[in-house]
């Protein structure tokens, strides 16, 4: 995949450029880099903080050839990716499932896919947000969010980790492209992940509260959790390590 990098000091949502690009028909591997958004968004419509300089803004046009239902494994490609690229600068990276990357529990990054039907077909936007200094970080997150300025006392430049991201996301995106490479993706994510196997979470869905212990991942990349009343598969929801098996929970409910 080639890349062609449109650079903007100051955009709305580096992912709704990037949609509306992949709409009018852009080519595979148009990347939408912004300084500063003005609406930057996570997943489920939350806010993500965008303050000029603070952090790298950034978007790719992706036209998949694996099949539809595993269009979720791009967001674990993507966290790989993030991950090797973050730790090119001195930070230790964990991938939460499933867009989060964590030092320490507290979050440096985020991910967020998106898919639009096009002309061409179907388009996948990968959206990632990477904290680059913490100076401007909003009191109610800068208690569980960090920047690799505060991990590593150094200041990294927006440009070098886009050169550095964009590096990874090539080359894992050519493997998941290639033959088992749904399958090398789902290694390459659990071996990075302490949350791939046997961490104790509550994950929140739209329908229930559910508390187990993680068991790997399903085909399409849904995680598996292992309940009290036997196995569940998670594929959307919000995922929080408990930390030890004493710690406070909701009541669980099964979920079909």
């Amino acid at each position: 995949m080639e890349t062609i990098v449109l650079r903007f000091e100051r955009i709305d949502s580096t992912n709704s450029a990037a949609l509306d690009y992949a709409k009018r028909g852009a080519d595979e591997g148009l990347v939408i880099v912004a300084a500063e958004q003005t609406a930057g968004r996570g997943r489920h419509g939350r806010i993500w903080h965008s303050a000029a300089g603070d952090g790298l803004y950034f978007s790719i046009i992706l036209r998949p050839t694996i099949s539809i239902e595993n269009f979720p494994l791009l967001t674990l490609m993507a966290g790989v990716a993030a991950k090797d690229a973050l730790e090119e600068f001195g930070v230790a990276v964990d991938l939460k499932w499933v867009n989060d990357l964590l030092v320490k529990s507290r979050k440096i990054g985020g991910i967020l896919a998106e898919t639009a039907e096009t002309d061409r077909g179907p388009a996948v936007v990968i959206g990632i947000g990477i904290n680059l200094r913490s100076r401007a970080m909003p009191p109610e997150i800068a208690e569980i969010a960090t920047a690799i300025e505060a991990e590593t006392g150094t200041l990294v430049s927006a440009l070098s980790m886009e050169s550095a991201l964009i590096r990874y996301l090539v080359y894992f995106y050519d493997i998941i492209s290639g033959p088992d490479g749904c399958l090398k993706i789902r290694e390459e994510w659990q071996k990075r992940s302490t949350y791939a196997n046997g961490k104790f979470v509550r994950v929140t869905t739209e329908d229930a509260v559910i508390t187990g212990r993680t068991d790997g991942l399903e085909k399409d990349g849904g995680l598996r959790v292992i309940t009290d009343s036997g196995l569940v598969v998670i594929r959307a929801g919000d995922v929080e390590n408990l930390r030890f098996e004493g710690a406070s929970a909701a009541p669980e409910q099964r979920v079909d």
